[in-house]
């Protein structure tokens, strides 16, 4: 059980040298169909003009000075098989396109990136289990505006148990969510996911 300045609904699964979380759900509008009456004729409304979408400004980096990560980060969104793209370069995060971004009125930004990978050794991330309450995490927007943020939390916990109600939501209060693998490797996957929670400074 989290608090709200831990985790809210986790759309997608993080695939990290082995490690994932919950599937990602379905996110095709569902159509909503026009009103009909007691014949089956359909009933004509008022044309409206509809409040432009809001563009995001997409995070391009993201730096902890503090246990010296610096990370370029590339806009990702959902494998085929449902589990989040994350960069292959362990020096490459990935922030989750289909939720909000550092300027988003609302929800959280999520920033991912691998634990470690056979070829180059311990990625930036793996320090995040290191971190601190209180400690600044540095995202740097598209258009150039630095996001400060400071911990408020940093858990380890059980892929299988990663509550999908308490990840990824797009409405509550803005804040920032790390994610990388943690706790044992074996069988080709880690057993846990370290998840840092960080709100606006």
């Amino acid at each position: 059980m989290f608090a709200r300045t831990t985790l809210p609904a986790l759309l997608v699964v993080l695939l990290l040298a082995g490690c994932s979380a919950p599937a990602a759900q379905e996110l095709t509008p569902t159509p909503t169909p026009k009103p009909e009456t007691a014949t089956g004729e359909t009933i004509q409304g008022r044309s409206a003009e509809l409040t432009p979408a809001r563009r995001p400004v997409p995070p391009v980096r993201v730096q902890v000075a503090a246990v010296g990560i610096d990370l370029p980060v590339d806009p990702v969104g959902v494998q085929a098989d449902g589990e989040m793209q994350v960069p292959e370069n362990i020096a490459r995060g990935g922030w989750y396109q289909y939720g909000s971004d550092p300027e988003s009125p609302t929800g959280t930004t999520v920033i991912a990136a691998h634990v470690d990978s056979y070829a180059d050794g311990i990625g930036p991330f793996a320090y995040l289990k290191t971190l601190a309450e209180g400690v600044e995490v540095v995202v740097t927007a598209s258009d150039g505006t630095d996001h400060r943020y400071a911990v408020q939390s940093v858990v380890s916990v059980p892929r299988d148990q990663l509550p999908r109600d308490d990840v990824f939501d797009r409405a509550g209060a803005p804040r920032l969510i790390l994610i990388t693998c943690g706790g044992q490797f074996g069988n080709g996957e880690y057993t846990d996911n370290v998840v840092v929670v960080a709100t606006p400074l």
